[in-house]
């Protein structure tokens, strides 16, 4: 079992009302290059999060609990708390 630290990037759109619709994760080689896409994505999308975790992709097993790089604009409520 490899575990790796992987970094996401997850924006979300304006759906009807106050819904937020997610979109395809994006993922980047590290930390830096995460924040940069998440703040360069909030122009054009109602909120990002950049965010890393630990896990093995053979296994499908990733932590829980995610560690937030980045984070702006309209979240779910999931991600206000943290």
């Amino acid at each position: 079992m490899a575990r790796e630290t992987v970094f996401l990037v997850q924006a979300f759109k304006q759906g009807k009302g106050t819904r937020l619709i997610a979109e395809t994760p994006v993922k980047c080689r590290s930390l830096e290059v995460a924040q940069r896409k998440a703040e360069t994505m909030l122009a054009s999308k109602a909120g990002v999060v950049a965010f890393s975790t630990w896990g093995d992709a053979e296994a499908g097993e990733y932590d829980e609990e995610p560690t937030i790089i980045f984070k702006a604009g309209l979240l779910p409520a999931a991600f206000e708390e943290v």
